[in-house]
């Protein structure tokens, strides 16, 4: 059966881009949703900080046994079970009626995804070699634009057709997502039997180079802890900065959307460029940009200057999940590619449950300037450990099998 691959990458891109848009689409009223069901005003924010970190926490805690199932099963099954259990999940936010029952379906949630690992997996496992970069670059931009537009969008839909509705808007949207990939994603795959699966040992060792794979498992954690440390009090260091008290939500999104512009130009052609290069090479490149981006935020002294560095380090994270995507898949054996995603995807959601409340710490002990300064300090931990992990590769192409 020939498989058309770029197809396949269109397909998944819309999926990914509906995937990242449901995120994101119900986080700019979440707590005032919370608050609508009762919860106690004090409490307000630990709520609405509980429901974002739980969906990471589930998905990694169930991630390994989801790729597990993709090998044995195949990629797309996988897609559309996390499509189809998220309109679920998703859509029956509107009909909460309370709070637990909210942190319950956050929590499912999180335990059903996994719609973008395992596209990028099926993508990493089609895609010619001299592309995967390029392949990969592109899939990310989907999930990159669906989070960047949703949180306007959301806070629209809110505002003019109702909280309770922009969930059921966001329901049906994945629903569309799991019609798309049940009709039109292709995979030619042959179930295997349990019994004759590979054990995850075995698997590693199949790797010729598995302390790059480990240190790419640390290096997905750091970077994301790196990336979310911000989340909790970007508004209020705006605000701190001068930012307008009538406008400061509006600045606040463009500043945090910004960084996803860039992300979305960069991403297909420095995987692109990593195809030519290396992708090591666009890897220590992408830690050096956040590095020299990140670090001066501590000190700027208005908003628009912080949106000009955002936007700037927008080009790092651009190449950054992609390359490490781009090595996992040169590195991995095709018959447990899902199982390597999958786990990646586990560091990344502890990375994601990790960055705010390091982030919060950091903040209460020394004040919101610190924050970037403690962020500063994982990515040189980062840019030393990638720096060993590839030691006397860099400037070179290299060959991972």
């Amino acid at each position: 059966m020939q498989i058309d691959w770029k197809r396949n990458l269109y397909i998944a891109w819309s999926g990914c881009f509906f995937t990242g848009a449901s995120f994101s689409l119900v986080m700019p009223f979440i707590p005032v949703y919370i608050e609508q069901l009762g919860a106690p005003t004090d409490q307000v924010e630990f709520y609405a900080g509980l429901a974002i970190s739980v969906t990471a926490l589930a998905s990694a805690l169930v991630a390994p046994i989801w790729g597990s199932l993709a090998d044995r099963k195949g990629r797309k099954l996988m897609m559309v079970r996390a499509a189809a259990g998220m309109t679920f999940t998703m859509g029956a936010l509107a009909f909460v009626p309370n709070v637990f029952w909210l942190l319950v379906m956050r929590f499912m949630t999180g335990v059903l995804s996994g719609y973008v690992p395992n596209a990028t997996a099926m993508i990493a496992s089609q895609a010619p070699p001299e592309k995967n970069g390029w392949a990969i670059g592109t899939l990310a931009t989907g999930t990159v634009a669906g989070s960047l537009i949703a949180p306007m969008i959301g806070g629209y839909l809110a505002e003019h057709v109702g909280m309770e509705n922009v969930f059921i808007i966001t329901g049906t949207v994945l629903l569309i997502t799991t019609i798309l990939t049940i009709i039109f994603v292709k995979e030619d795959f042959t179930p295997i039997q349990k019994k004759d699966a590979i054990p995850a040992k075995d698997l590693m060792k199949m790797i010729k180079k598995p302390s790059i794979l480990y240190g790419l498992f640390a290096t997905t954690l750091i970077l994301q802890l790196g990336v979310t440390s911000i989340t909790p009090i970007l508004t209020l260091y705006i605000r701190e900065l001068g930012g307008d008290a009538d406008n400061i939500l509006f600045v606040s999104g463009m500043i945090v959307s910004v960084a996803g512009v860039s992300a979305f130009i960069s991403s297909p052609f420095l995987g692109k460029i990593g195809d030519r290069y290396g992708n090591q090479n666009v890897l220590m490149g992408g830690l050096v940009l956040f590095l020299v981006c990140i670090l001066p935020m501590a000190f700027v002294e208005t908003p628009f200057q912080l949106g000009v560095l955002r936007f700037l380090m927008g080009f790092s994270t651009g190449a950054l999940m992609p390359s490490i995507n781009a090595i996992i898949s040169k590195i991995s054996p095709k018959e447990g590619v899902s199982r390597i995603f999958s786990y990646n995807q586990m560091f990344q959601n502890f990375g994601q449950v990790l960055g705010p409340l390091v982030g919060s710490t950091i903040a209460a002990g020394f004040g919101y300037s610190s924050v970037f300064i403690g962020t500063a300090g994982f990515i040189v931990i980062n840019i030393i450990l990638s720096f060993v992990n590839f030691k006397g590769t860099f400037g070179k192409k290299i060959q991972y099998k």
